[in-house]
């Protein structure tokens, strides 16, 4: 009876395994087609056109200017942390209109960063001074604008309502870009 029973539990493991395999593939399969072809008729155009983008000069954005930026009507893809503006067109994969983190394209992506929430609640229309997150929340942001600045170019300030914009040399531009590399 011992052989029996063992052969029994082996058997019903196998139906397990097999079965967990098969929900793991289904997984896989269902995020390939929810993100992997995300990119649509022309998307590959778009990703080539990005690509071939110049390095952007710096300057600085109100709220208004860095929302033209968001990989649908322009397709550099812009998006700000912390007061920072970065050229995020290089994952545009990502930041991209079919993108998981497309909504934070073209906006001050800070709180929704700081909150880890993708909804358009943590998106402002105004200037966002971030003034209401506690200190955990804000050590994320400050964490998200260090990765966002080792992996993406920096390209100017988010400007306050009635700030002026900064004048940025060319000589700033290259110094900065060959700190980068």
């Amino acid at each position: 009876g011992g052989r029996a029973g063992g052969a029994a539990v082996a058997g019903g493991e196998m139906l397990v395994g097999v079965g967990l395999l098969a929900l793991a593939l289904l997984a896989a399969y269902r995020l390939y087609l929810r993100w992997g072809t995300r990119i649509g008729p022309g998307g590959a155009a778009r990703q080539g056109e990005a690509a071939a983008l110049p390095r952007m000069k710096r300057r600085d954005f109100s709220l208004e200017q860095l929302r033209e930026f968001d990989g649908a009507r322009n397709p550099r893809i812009l998006l700000a942390v912390n007061g920072k503006v970065f050229d995020v067109t290089k994952g545009s994969k990502f930041y991209g209109p079919e993108g998981p983190y497309g909504i934070f394209a073209g906006r001050d992506a800070s709180r929704g960063l700081a909150t880890f929430c993708l909804d358009k609640d943590a998106l402002r229309d105004e200037y966002d001074d971030l003034s209401d997150l506690n200190a955990v929340q804000m050590e994320s942001v400050r964490e998200w604008e260090m990765q966002f600045k080792e992996k993406y170019d920096y390209v100017g300030r988010l400007l306050k309502p009635g700030e002026e914009p900064s004048e940025y040399t060319d000589e700033e531009d290259t110094k900065d870009h060959t700190k980068q590399e």
